[in-house]
């Protein structure tokens, strides 16, 4: 197979596979979605989607949790990793939202990616799955399978991003980002896989005898 042929296999596949696949991280509007990602960084979803509670508990909008010190914060958010640095980033955003943006999370890339604990990933998770605007998030995990996928070079997660959506349609991506972690997480496990094992993997390389090892 060529690289579009593998792509659109893929695509059908995945959409056969996991039909309008659910938002893994829970919340009730852009801004718990928001800071639920942010959460998510270096974390699993399911760690995040049992602390998130709590976290709603204490304060579940940036009016009321601008007015929660970042310590008190950081206690709820531990299980997740990195907790100081994430309850900083939740404390100052909410800060700047109500301070700048009434109370919203501002509907734009730049402007995400302008509040504290917010890089490109975490603004194209909220551009799409809040906004609905077409993004193609790329983490760790999508690399890692594009690559087994043979649908990217590799060099790094912005090179992937890239390559996807030159692949793939436009009204695609935001469902496919889904779609790929759902299968990832089910058949092409970064230890339960190695580009040989999973269905996904042996149809695109029936041939592929070596592991793939992943470009970082």
């Amino acid at each position: 197979m060529i690289r579009k042929e593998r792509a659109a296999y893929v695509d059908q596949e995945l959409e056969r596979l996991y039909p309008n696949p659910p938002i893994p991280l829970d919340h009730k509007d852009s801004y718990t979605l928001l800071v639920a990602v942010l959460l998510s960084a270096q974390c699993t979803d399911v760690r995040v989607n049992k602390t998130t509670p709590s976290l709603w508990a204490l304060a579940d909008n940036p009016f009321d949790m601008a007015k929660v010190a970042a310590s008190r914060i950081e206690n709820v958010v531990r299980p997740c990793g990195l907790a100081p640095r994430k309850a900083q980033a939740i404390h100052e955003l909410s800060n700047i939202l109500v301070e700048n943006y009434d109370g919203e999370v501002p509907e734009g890339f730049d402007l995400l990616e302008a509040l504290p604990g917010v890089g490109h990933k975490t603004a194209s998770v909220v551009m799409a799955q809040a906004f609905g605007h077409p993004a193609f998030p790329v983490d760790t995990h999508i690399h890692r399978l594009a690559q087994r996928w043979g649908l990217t070079n590799g060099k790094n997660v912005f090179q992937t991003e890239k390559d996807l959506k030159k692949l793939f349609p436009e009204q695609r991506w935001n469902d496919l980002h889904l779609q790929i972690i759902y299968y990832g997480r089910e058949h092409c496990t970064a230890r339960g896989c190695d580009g040989t094992i999973c269905p996904m993997c042996r149809t695109l390389y029936p041939q592929r005898k070596k592991a793939v090892a992943t470009r970082k």
